[in-house]
């Protein structure tokens, strides 16, 4: 596949089922991340890869996190989220103290990094979704997976095989989206 019709045709795949991607098919994965822009080179990512009865642990780990009077149902949900692929990818920004740098820049850095790896899995036909939600910001998650101070995820990156068709990618119009400055000058 080419590099814009990756660009022009990725969309997320939410059902995932197994195989995961190979060994090869990794390693081009996170190559692809590692060419995210990157001011300062200061590769300000890291990447975790769950999978297998590790999905299970990390299942628990979001678990532990709900107060001791949460529901059975609640608890439930939680130690399923990691089970919804083979493979999940923790994509966690590492901030470094630069003068030059702010940490915006590298948040995002990081953010690129996560979708080099989304559209590098869309290019080999693997299947993949980026979730956040409350696991992502939690404090005691970020201290089970060994986040350091300075470390936050960005993203949990599904990987797998799409259980089904992939849906449709919708037609946006570029007009509705970019506009000219100053507004003034602008034809439209």
């Amino acid at each position: 596949m080419d590099a814009l019709d990756a660009l022009l045709n990725r969309v997320s795949a939410p059902r995932l089922i197994a195989p995961a991607p190979d060994a090869a098919q990794r390693e081009l994965l996170f190559r692809a991340a590692l060419r995210a822009p990157d001011h300062g080179q200061l590769r300000p990512w890291r990447f975790l890869t769950v999978e297998g009865e590790a999905l299970v642990q990390l299942g628990e780990l979001f678990a532990s996190t709900l107060a001791a009077e949460a529901s059975t149902d609640a608890l439930a949900k939680v130690r399923a989220m990691p089970l919804r692929a083979p493979l999940l990818v923790v994509v966690i920004a590492c901030v470094q103290a630069n003068g030059k740098v702010p940490v915006q820049e590298q948040l995002l850095a990081a953010g690129c990094a996560a979708h080099g790896i989304l559209l590098a899995a869309h290019a080999q036909g693997i299947g993949a979704v980026w979730r956040t939600g409350d696991m992502a910001y939690n404090p005691q998650v970020a201290a089970g997976l060994g986040l350091a101070a300075n470390e936050q995820v960005i993203a949990y990156l599904y990987l797998g095989t799409p259980e089904r068709e992939l849906r449709a990618v919708p037609v946006l119009q570029v007009s509705n989206f970019v506009r000219c400055w100053p507004a003034s000058d602008y034809p439209g």
